[in-house]
């Protein structure tokens, strides 16, 4: 195995450390590390993904993970880059978003478990037990003693809210900071955790906690911090039309999320799959040998979206994401081409000549494995529903009014063919009384298909 800086560095996700002497220690193994997540929503979002794959290269090399949940600094919010306060979340809905991201970390990890053969060693602290039996006369003492107003204000997110006459920031949200380093302190000093690794963005705050950590225990700890990440076109990464990703399958289908990395630019897999993927650097120099004989086959987009697809909801998902893109994009496009036949007019005497396992995967599948597809790719009872209410439930609209203004602006499709009529009757569509493809925009599909 690599040594871990030489890992990271060629997989892009190293920007910044604090001191060399932590990949010393790292790669001896059985030291621990930790990286924390907010509790301000249910779920995680896609660009928290490249925090797990710098803590599985770390835990590969049999170090331990500590994932922190930040319950204490969700109470009073990050002041970050707002203009202005958020309102405070309940205690009841960050406990809620705690057990659900812890749970969603543990299914990530223990689904690389199972197909890795990697025995990773990682716990959870809820920073919560930091603060419960603190009086605030032990938390002036302990940590506003070593650490000044002057550094709190310097923070160009606190100078910002400061120095604009129209903004202001609370004495609550000012006191952030304090929680942010006295975590690292206790994980320090009670689970002997030396490594805090995080978004690059962060970079200031963390080496002003191990200077501290320095000042107050005379001993060593570590940062280190992976780049943001921008795609080709300089949008956010993790970010689609859809707005935001997220981990979890409820918020973000695992079909949604292959169809973003599917349609990834050619400028930006190489980088993706070096970061966000396992496969072997060597293995990946390969793969982009063989797309570039091809580069129109989509080979780099199709293995990086099942890759990261089988690694967030398991190979199963990931399978079902892979046939029916293949059944939207190439397989349709395919057959309409060859036989030189719209989509609409394509018939049951036509069918038999669709791919033989595209077709044995949407009839032979048993109840239980169409109903996980249909649960998460498409609605699978048709009475007689309107157009609007298809469109809704197959949630290419969330409302009927914005299903309305869809088809208004002449952006949805049933069948390829361009639908502007909001009466349309659909009912006879189905192909083979079995199949109906819809389209908003130009990318957002959706398979409908009857039981």
């Amino acid at each position: 195995m690599k040594k871990l800086k030489q890992e990271l560095q060629d997989r892009w996700l190293l920007y910044q450390f604090s001191n060399e002497e932590l990949f010393e220690k790292f790669d001896k193994w059985w030291e621990s590390f930790y990286c924390w997540f907010d509790p301000t929503a249910d779920s995680l979002h896609l660009w928290n993904f490249i925090g797990f794959m710098v803590a599985i290269h770390l835990m590969r090399r049999w170090n331990k993970y500590i994932a922190l949940t930040w319950w204490a600094t969700g109470m009073i919010w990050d002041p970050g880059w707002k203009d202005a306060e958020r309102n405070f979340l309940s205690e009841e809905a960050l406990l809620n978003n705690q057990n659900k991201i812890s749970k969603q970390i543990w299914n990530i990890l223990e689904n690389l478990k199972s197909f890795t053969w990697d025995d990773f060693k990682y716990w959870f602290v809820n920073n919560k037990d930091f603060y419960t039996n603190m009086w605030y006369l032990d938390f002036l003492r302990e940590v506003w003693k070593f650490i000044t107003v002057n550094s709190m204000i310097s923070k160009d997110t606190v100078k910002k809210r400061i120095e604009d006459p129209s903004k202001f920031i609370s004495y609550t949200e000012f006191s952030y900071q304090l929680l942010q380093w006295y975590d690292f302190c206790k994980l320090f000093t009670e689970d002997d955790v030396k490594l805090q690794i995080w978004w690059q963005d962060q970079w200031w705050n963390l080496v002003t906690w191990t200077e501290l950590i320095r000042k107050k225990y005379d001993q060593e700890a570590y940062v280190l911090t992976w780049p943001l990440i921008t795609d080709s076109t300089g949008k956010k990464f993790g970010k689609s039309e859809w707005n935001a990703l997220w981990l979890d399958k409820n918020k973000t289908s695992p079909y949604k999320l292959y169809q973003y990395f599917l349609n990834s630019s050619d400028n930006d897999i190489e980088r993706y799959l070096k970061m966000l993927t396992l496969l072997d650097i060597k293995d990946i120099e390969k793969i982009l040998l063989i797309h570039s004989k091809n580069p129109e086959d989509r080979f780099w987009q199709k293995l990086l979206a099942y890759k990261i697809v089988e690694i967030v909801h398991w190979t199963k998902s990931a399978t079902y994401s892979f046939y029916l893109s293949w059944i939207t994009f190439w397989w349709i496009n395919d057959f309409v081409n060859k036989y030189s036949t719209s989509f609409k007019e394509l018939n049951a005497p036509l069918l038999p000549k669709w791919n033989t396992e595209i077709v044995e995967f949407i009839t032979n599948s048993s109840e239980e494995s169409l109903m996980e597809v249909y649960n998460e790719w498409g609605w699978c009872d048709y009475n007689n529903e309107n157009l609007f209410e298809i469109i809704v439930k197959s949630w290419l609209a969330i409302s009927n009014s914005e299903a309305r203004k869809t088809i208004e602006s002449w952006a949805f499709y049933i069948n390829e063919q361009k639908i502007s009529d909001t009466k349309y009757d659909f009912s006879n569509d189905f192909i083979n009384n079995k199949i109906l493809l819809l389209r908003k925009w130009k990318k957002n599909f959706k398979l409908i298909i009857k039981k």
